[in-house]
């Protein structure tokens, strides 16, 4: 068989025997082949890499590389600790923790202090403490049958059901909540409270013959320190005494004065009128003994014709008319507990 030759006549002897198409090879593609003979294994096993020059497109030129798929990079991992609020949720309120209880604006506006309004500038102007702290931020919420809240150092009392009571004792009147003789006593006139589910109960005792300011309340330990001698909450009577008292009388109590069960005296003394060999007089003193006054009186050689209570610490009886009720207001509530250090 001739071999073909040039278009000038000379053979060509250069040209190969032509390759076997792929389904004569069994499928293996001529770049897989080429790739084998040339010993590029990864030309062999299709993986990618630089175009095989021995492969040409139809046109006789090299065949260029296919684009390959951008292999993803794996994610890099970091043994590092998140910071503390690297996770927050951006969605949280801020501002104080918003838990159970009461917004502390409210239960001011609830114990009277002042409006809600009112209430929340003074809390911006640093004048409300809660359980000893200032607090500046709006919206704290408090448990009003726990927490201590005072505004300008005076403690408001934020318990609902607390009561606190001045009465105005008359005179031949027993401070009991309940006389089996059936002589008149303060529990009739809280009778109507009591039946309405209050546990009420008097600080101290006044005797039948003094009249004056007695403190009715449900706060059992504000009660306790009221009459405990070691807290000296002060007490004022007006006592009208037989005879004209010398000079030398009050310094006498000041200094103090042996009774039969130890010596006693009183704080401050005040001479205020003599008329019809009479004498009507102002002390105050915190002794809380049983007839303190009168029998401070009776050894000075002055006996007690009349005697009226007409303060305890903050609270004072005024114009008070005897056998009535009053509701204290929040100062003189402050002051009570104030003096008792509650």
């Amino acid at each position: 068989m001739k071999k073909p030759a040039r278009r000038d006549g000379t053979p060509d002897r250069n040209n190969k025997k032509q390759r076997p198409t792929r389904s004569e090879t069994g499928g293996r593609s001529d770049r897989a082949e080429t790739g084998h003979r040339s010993g590029r294994p990864d030309a062999a096993k299709g993986k990618p890499g630089r175009p095989d020059p021995a492969a040409k497109n139809k046109r006789g030129k090299p065949k260029s590389a296919k684009p390959q798929r951008a292999q993803a990079q794996a994610p890099k991992v970091s043994n590092a600790k998140p910071a503390r609020h690297q996770y927050a949720d951006a969605d949280r309120p801020a501002g104080p923790p918003q838990g159970d209880g009461m917004r502390l604006q409210k239960v001011l506006a609830q114990a009277g202090v002042a409006s809600r309004r009112a209430a929340e500038e003074l809390i911006s102007q640093g004048r409300v403490e809660v359980d000893g702290r200032i607090v500046i931020e709006q919206g704290l919420r408090i448990d009003p049958e726990n927490a201590v809240v005072r505004v300008d150092g005076i403690r408001v009392v934020v318990q609902k059901d607390l009561v606190h009571l001045a009465l105005n004792k008359p005179r031949g009147w027993q401070s009991t909540m309940s006389d089996d003789l059936g002589r008149p006593c303060v529990g009739d006139i809280v009778s109507e409270r009591v039946a309405a589910g209050q546990r009420l109960f008097h600080v101290g005792r006044l005797d039948a013959d003094t009249e004056g300011l007695l403190l009715l309340t449900n706060d059992g330990d504000l009660a306790h320190r009221l009459m405990h001698p070691s807290f000296e909450v002060s007490k004022t009577y007006l006592a009208t005494v037989s005879g004209a008292l010398e000079r030398g009388v009050g310094k006498k109590l000041k200094e103090g004065v042996e009774l039969e069960d130890g010596p006693a005296k009183v704080d401050t003394f005040t001479l205020l009128d003599i008329n019809e060999g009479k004498s009507l007089v102002r002390v105050t003193l915190h002794e809380g003994r049983k007839h303190i006054v009168r029998r401070l009186f009776d050894a000075v050689g002055h006996p007690v014709i009349r005697l009226v209570r007409t303060d305890i610490g903050a609270v004072a009886l005024g114009d008070q008319r005897p056998g009535t009720l009053r509701v204290l207001g929040r100062g003189e509530v402050g002051g009570l507990y104030g003096a008792v250090g509650l």
